[in-house]
């Protein structure tokens, strides 16, 4: 398999409703969005990039779930060698990363995403704010994003 090459990214979105199996129902889009595209696009998608995107979108979810009352919006999509993952909440507080701290009991998941993705940013909406991480899609260090 090859990394996708076309122009027009490949996708697929969710409104989720920010409450109980809302993070279950996110992790389960992301995985069959990049066995889906693996299947039917031949785009070369590792296993580990099938579980760290799991493990961003989890994290980028349970912030807007726990600190943003109303919906979610997800939106995947394959740009290159990279998935890209755009999470949107109505809370205009955008995140910041914590120094590094061991012994801090919880308040890790902006660690976790960043140490995962090979770009993240944070932006302010008109309602809301909008995260967005990239991952590559395969272990191959000469395809996908650099550090």
């Amino acid at each position: 398999m090859t990394p996708h090459s076309h122009d027009a990214p490949l996708g697929a979105a969710a409104a989720l409703d920010g409450q109980g199996a809302c993070i279950a129902e996110a992790r389960h889009l992301a995985a069959g969005f990049l066995t889906r595209m693996r299947a039917e696009h031949e785009i070369a998608v590792s296993e580990r990039a099938v579980e760290a995107t799991q493990l961003v979108v989890s994290e980028l979810v349970t912030n807007a779930q726990k600190y943003a009352a109303g919906p979610i919006l997800l939106d995947l999509r394959i740009t290159g060698d990279l998935v890209e993952v755009q999470v949107w909440d109505a809370d205009p507080v955008l995140p910041v990363a914590r120094a590094t701290d061991a012994g801090r009991v919880g308040q890790h998941g902006l660690e976790i995403v960043m140490a995962l993705c090979q770009g993240f940013e944070a932006m302010r909406e008109p309602v809301g704010k909008r995260l967005t991480a990239r991952l590559a899609l395969t272990d191959d260090p000469f395809h996908g994003g650099t550090r």
